[in-house]
């Protein structure tokens, strides 16, 4: 893990230190971004606003158009390695024939070099804040009973396109926070909100008390059974978990259990809701923007009978069942939107909140990659990610460019016109990518991203390079290094030592002092693990980190 910043000072950032800081004093007005990426962007500053320019001109008329801002459609699955779905190597060979999905990555965008955070929560709350979850106070999943979510002082993506008049919907798992009025998703944005708390694994609770009462797998459930106490609830003052609904102003009412029964057919029934709705809005005044976290593959105890025994369906997979029905749904959603003459102005972007848990074994995806959810190595966060804009993203791309799940945020934001009104007074992570949408290949603005576990980094790449620290061995630092083109499963660095890349250390070091100095400048958010409450901001050390120190 990288440290917190040790007593000695790289006297080499003096430089950089003093232009970052600059930078802070001079966009006070404008979105604060992570401190490497003001150095990035003052490098291509000319190069940007000639591309900024054609991108407003191609949404100005667009606009023009349709008399109203883009429609926009957020697909968030779980748990879909790079490796699973047919358009990135999987599809049958892995027994999830996926080809409403393959379609959708050769009529769009099919991004080779798309990150998330490790693991469900974090991911979520990159992708609604557009920062990493660490700053939030919330860097950890959330389970039944933790009092940590989502404060009413981040402002989501949903709050910021709602304002700015977008009709807001979401359907799906939520997964940051449910305790306090504030963390729910109608108080977060959303005009309307069905919703799950967390994620599959909770499901199967109740089935798996039951079934230690009972002795028999029920009807149509698949056999995926836990350690859990038949009075679980009871005993610990949990109650069962339900799907919820919820409006502004009002108390979220409960629409049904959410068990391994009525979770066999939910992607199916979220995506009819879906698609009601964009009928009902599609001739609207108002754009709207849709949130579809669909927890159908986090689904370890059931799965859609329907696609059970399809064709090359691995079919004691229940991720791999249930991804063939969120394929199927998927194709419904995008015949819908041509159907209702809207594609053209609907954005469609679907993304995989993690790597393949494979803790659930057999019920899980697949990735290319070494490692899984909850790892910071590319199995875990080098994610299947695509987007699909008729007329405006051009078909059958497959950039390698960098992207981050924080950056659909501020993209998001841009294309809805909001992007001035996203908050000043923090840092926000998510950078435009606007121009790679809408231009393509070598188009990204990023070139680094931070691997959070936790509150600590655990790697960093630039460029092709990613770097795991792992403190001090005799005054050297002591790392890994992947060359991610050339070896992308981070196999070879620990056969060959780090002295072909002991000239890395400096330099990564450097990018890793920039982004903590400024975490002075902006303290983490943090809350109190047994009352949620915030209190007061945590402040780093005020010196500098060391390459390779193992010292807090």
């Amino acid at each position: 893990m990288f440290r917190r910043p040790s007593i000695q000072r790289f006297s080499v950032m003096i430089g950089i230190g003093a232009f970052v800081s600059g930078c802070f004093l001079e966009i006070a007005n404008a979105q604060q971004f992570d401190a490497p990426f003001l150095v990035h962007q003052e490098k291509n500053k000319d190069k940007w606003a000639a591309e900024d320019k054609e991108v407003d001109a191609k949404l100005a008329a667009l606009e023009q158009k349709f008399g109203k801002k883009p429609n926009i459609i957020m697909v968030l699955t779980d748990d879909i390695g790079w490796g699973t779905l047919g358009a990135y190597g999987g599809g049958k060979v892995v027994g999830a024939p996926t080809p409403n999905l393959d379609k959708l990555a050769r009529d769009g965008i099919k991004f080779l070099s798309a990150y998330s955070e490790p693991s469900c929560t974090p991911t979520r709350l990159a992708l609604l804040t557009g920062r990493q979850p660490h700053r939030t106070g919330v860097n950890v999943v959330l389970w039944p009973g933790q009092k940590q979510g989502l404060v009413a002082e981040e402002v989501t993506i949903a709050e910021l396109l709602r304002d700015g008049g977008y009709d807001t919907a979401m359907w799906g798992k939520w997964h940051v926070g449910d305790v306090y009025d504030e963390q729910l998703p109608h108080n977060q944005g959303f005009d309307y909100a069905e919703y799950s708390p967390y994620n599959g694994a909770v499901w199967g609770w109740q089935d798996s008390a039951d079934y230690y009462e009972k002795h028999e797998v029920l009807p149509g459930r698949a056999p995926f059974w836990l350690d859990v106490p038949q009075d679980y609830f009871e005993r610990f003052g949990l109650e069962p978990h339900f799907i919820w609904e919820g409006r502004p102003g009002e108390k979220p009412t409960k629409v049904m259990p959410a068990n391994c029964e009525t979770y066999q057919d939910m992607d199916t029934r979220r995506t009819d809701a879906i698609i009601k709705y964009v009928k009902d809005h599609a001739n609207s005044d108002n754009p709207f923007f849709i949130y579809f976290p669909s927890d159908a593959t986090n689904s370890v105890c059931a799965n859609n009978v329907k696609f059970r025994n399809l064709p090359h369906v691995d079919k004691a997979n229940n991720l791999a069942v249930s991804l063939v029905e969120h394929d199927h749904n998927m194709g419904r959603l995008l015949e819908t939107l041509k159907e209702t003459g809207i594609a053209e102005n609907t954005l469609v972007v679907w993304y995989s909140d993690n790597g393949p848990m494979h803790g659930f074994y057999p019920n899980t995806g697949y990735s290319h990659f070494r490692g899984g959810k909850g790892d910071v190595t590319e199995g875990g966060v080098r994610v299947p990610a695509m987007a699909w804009w008729p007329g405006m993203i051009d078909s059958a791309q497959e950039p390698i460019d960098l992207l981050h799940v924080s950056d659909i945020y501020t993209t998001l934001a841009r294309i809805g016109g909001v992007k001035d009104n996203i908050p000043t007074d923090r840092v926000v992570d998510g950078i435009d990518q606007t121009a790679f949408l809408l231009k393509g290949e070598d188009h990204s603005r990023r070139d680094y991203i931070f691997h959070y576990s936790g509150t600590e980094i655990g790697a960093v790449r630039i460029g092709d390079l990613k770097m795991h620290y792992h403190g001090l061995a005799g005054g050297l630092p002591k790392f890994e290094m992947y060359n991610v083109k050339r070896d992308p499963r981070e196999e070879v660095s620990s056969k060959i030592g780090i002295y072909p890349y002991l000239h890395t250390s400096v330099p990564f070091g450097q990018l890793v002092q920039l982004h903590l100095d400024q975490i002075q400048e902006f303290p983490d958010r943090k809350l109190d693990p047994k009352t949620g409450e915030e209190i007061e901001a945590e402040r780093r050390p005020t010196s500098s980190w060391e390459v390779g120190s193992d010292r807090n």
